[in-house]
């Protein structure tokens, strides 16, 4: 069995966390965030992923073949629309941040006098 597979997550993840450490704009930190965050849709379906499996749709194929599971394929679905809303509210929390402050720079935003 190769590594590869589980390998390019980890990668995706290291190159989203790299750019959350070096970011110098909320909305660029908020992007990889996402990035960072797609590695485990990548890494779900690597494990959920079966040689010659079809979908698991009963009704036109024979009991006896193989079928992939229905369940990593649900929550990979379920981890999109959870990151999709975590990366709307943090860009909706950059905005007022924006809004308030006038700068985006994380390094800008260390104090708390207005």
């Amino acid at each position: 069995m190769s590594h590869l597979p589980y390998l390019v997550p980890g990668w995706i993840l290291l190159v989203g966390i790299y750019g959350i450490v070096t970011s110098r704009n909320l909305v660029h930190a908020v992007v990889c965030l996402s990035v960072a965050q797609s590695a485990t849709y990548v890494l779900l379906l690597t494990v959920g992923y079966q040689k010659k499996a079809t979908a698991p749709v009963f009704s036109d194929i024979k009991p006896t073949r193989n079928v992939v599971d229905p369940l990593v394929q649900a929550m990979t679905l379920t981890d999109i629309v959870v990151g999709a809303t975590v990366t709307a509210l943090l860009l909706a929390l950059t905005v007022q941040v924006a809004k308030r402050r006038g700068t985006v720079d994380p390094d800008e935003l260390r104090s708390l006098e207005p």
